[in-house]
C-alpha cells in the first residue's frame, strides 16, 4: 500500500502539482508505526486529479476529495482547501480550494495537521505537530473552542487519540473540551457509537473511560454510568466500594483483546442497581432485587439509542440477564448446566463472571467449577447439546397433539439424554412409549 501511495504522490508531482501524505498516516509514520491507510493532499483540483485517474470516484468532489483505486487499494486524494462556516456542528457549508498551510489550519489537532513529502523526504509542518508529537500532547489547531464547534465529534476524537496514543490533552484544549461536552448530543448516535467502540476495543480502554467521565462526555452520552457513582453495595460482597468503582475495576481486569459485547456487558451488567436499590435498616442489608433482568432491559434501551446492531444488543443483554446465574451453577442439574454452558456467547459471559469476581470479593469457586466442568465435557468428545434422541415427530406418530404436555415430554427426554439416562434412540423410544401412556 505504501509503495502504491508513493507512486501516486510521484505522479501528481510530475504533473506539476504539490502532493503529500496527510494527517494520521504522517503522525503514525513519525511514531514508527505502520499506517493503516494513506491519505493524500494535493494542490491539484478534482478535475485535474481525474485527468490522471479517470476512473476515480467523484462522490466527494464537492469537498475536493476523489477516491482512487490503485494497486488493489483505495486512496482518498483531497485538494488543499479552506472550510466555510459550520452551521450544524458537523460539516462546512462550503469549501474553497487553497494552500497546504490553509488546509493544515482547518484540521482538528496539531498531530493530525502535518504533511510529508515521500519523494523529497521532507516534513511540512505548519502547525507545530512534530513538537506536540514528541511531547505527547493533543492540542487543537488554532482556537480550541472554534475547532470543536466546527465538528463536535472532535470532542470524542480528542479522548480517543489521548487514550490510544497515551498522550495528555493540552490544558486549553481540555478546558474547551469540557466546556463543550454537552454539545456531543448534536452528533448522530452512529458517529458517537463508532468513536466509543474504538475506545472500548483498545487495551487502554480504562483510561478512555476515565477521560470520558472527567470531561463530562460520559454524562452527556451515558448518564446511566454516572448514576452508578455513590450507589452503595453490601461491603461483605463488595469491599471495593460503590457500583461505579466496581465497574471501573472490572474494566481494568479485562484482557486486551476483549470483544465488544464483553466490554459493553461489563459497563452495563450492574446498570440497574441504582434503580433497584433497597435497604433494610432492621437487618442492615442492601438488596438489588431483579437488577439483572431490569438491567438487561435498560441495556437494550441504551444500545438501541446508540444504534447498535441486533447481534451486539442480543449478546450484551443476554450476558447482563444471565450474569447472576453463575452463583447457582454448582446446584444446577446436569442437564440445566449443559444448556447454560451451551449458549452462543457463553465464553464472553464466563469472562464477565471472572472479572465480576475479580472486581469484588475475589471468590472464584463457581468460575473454577465451570472451567473444570468444561474440561470434563470436552474430554467426553460429545457436544454439550447433541441431537435430540426424540423429536416432535415421534410424539405425533404416537397420536399426541400439540399442547403443554408436548413440550414437557420433549424437555424431559432431553434432560434424561443430557444426564446419560438415555444413551441411544431405542432406549429413548421405549421410554417414550411408557411416558405417553402415563401422560394425561
Amino acid at each position: 500500500m505504501e509503495e502504491t501511495a508513493r507512486k501516486i504522490i510521484r505522479e501528481l508531482q510530475e504533473a506539476g502539482h504539490e502532493a503529500y501524505f496527510a494527517g494520521g498516516c504522517v503522525r503514525d509514520y513519525l511514531r514508527g508505526v505502520a499506517p493503516k491507510d494513506y491519505d493524500i493532499a494535493t494542490s491539484a483540483r478534482p478535475d485535474q486529479i481525474l485527468k490522471l485517474y479517470p476512473r476515480g470516484d467523484t462522490i466527494g468532489a464537492h469537498f475536493g476529495v476523489v477516491l482512487v483505486r490503485c494497486g488493489g487499494h483505495h486512496f482518498e486524494i483531497a485538494t488543499f482547501r479552506e472550510d466555510g462556516a459550520y452551521s450544524d456542528g458537523r460539516r462546512p457549508e462550503s469549501v474553497t480550494f487553497s494552500t497546504s498551510e490553509a488546509d493544515a489550519r482547518r484540521r482538528d489537532f496539531t498531530i493530525n495537521g502535518m504533511f510529508y513529502d515521500p519523494v523529497g523526504d521532507r516534513l511540512i509542518d505548519h502547525v507545530g505537530g512534530e513538537d506536540d508529537l514528541h511531547r505527547g500532547l493533543i492540542r487543537a489547531i488554532g482556537a480550541p473552542r472554534e475547532r470543536f464547534e466546527e465538528d463536535y465529534l472532535r470532542l470524542l476524537r480528542a479522548i480517543r487519540f489521548a487514550t490510544l496514543l497515551d498522550f495528555e490533552i493540552e490544558p486549553a484544549t481540555w478546558s474547551a473540551l469540557r466546556s463543550a461536552a454537552d454539545r456531543i448530543t448534536l452528533i448522530s448516535p452512529e458517529r458517537i457509537r463508532e468513536e466509543l467502540d474504538r475506545l472500548w476495543l483498545d487495551s487502554a480502554r480504562l483510561r478512555g473511560f476515565d477521560l470520558l467521565v472527567e470531561s463530562g462526555l460520559m454524562l452527556a452520552i451515558l448518564p446511566e454510568i454516572i448514576d452508578l457513582q455513590g450507589c452503595r453495595q453490601p461491603p461483605q460482597w463488595h469491599p471495593e466500594g460503590d457500583v461505579f468503582t466496581h465497574t471501573r475495576l472490572m474494566l481494568s481486569l479485562l484482557p486486551a483483546a476483549a470483544s465488544l459485547p464483553l466490554v459493553l456487558s461489563v459497563l452495563f451488567h450492574d446498570i440497574a442497581k441504582p434503580a433497584t436499590f433497597s435497604y433494610d435498616p432492621a437487618n442492615d442489608r442492601i438488596r438489588f432485587s431483579g437488577h439483572d433482568q431490569v438491567g438487561a432491559k435498560m441495556t437494550g434501551g441504551i444500545l438501541k439509542r446508540l444504534r447498535y446492531s441486533n447481534a451486539v444488543i442480543n449478546a450484551t443483554t443476554s450476558a447482563v440477564a444471565h450474569h447472576m446465574q453463575f452463583k447457582e451453577v454448582q446446584k444446577m442439574r446436569l442437564s440445566t448446566l449443559k444448556r447454560f454452558m451451551a449458549r452462543e456467547n457463553f465464553d464472553d459471559e464466563l469472562e464477565l463472571h471472572r472479572v465480576d469476581c475479580g472486581g469484588s470479593n475475589r471468590l472464584f469457586e463457581n468460575y473454577d467449577f465451570i472451567v473444570e466442568k468444561r474440561r470434563e465435557f470436552e474430554a467426553s468428545a460429545t457436544p454439550l447439546l447433541p441431537p435430540r434422541l426424540i423429536t416432535g415427530e415421534d410424539l405425533i406418530a404416537r397420536g399426541m397433539a400439540a399442547g403443554p404436555a408436548f413440550g414437557t415430554i420433549l424437555t424431559e427426554a432431553q434432560d434424561l439424554q443430557l444426564e446419560g439416562a438415555l444413551t441411544n434412540r431405542d432406549e429413548a423410544l421405549l421410554w417414550l412409549d411408557r411416558r405417553v401412556v402415563e401422560s394425561p
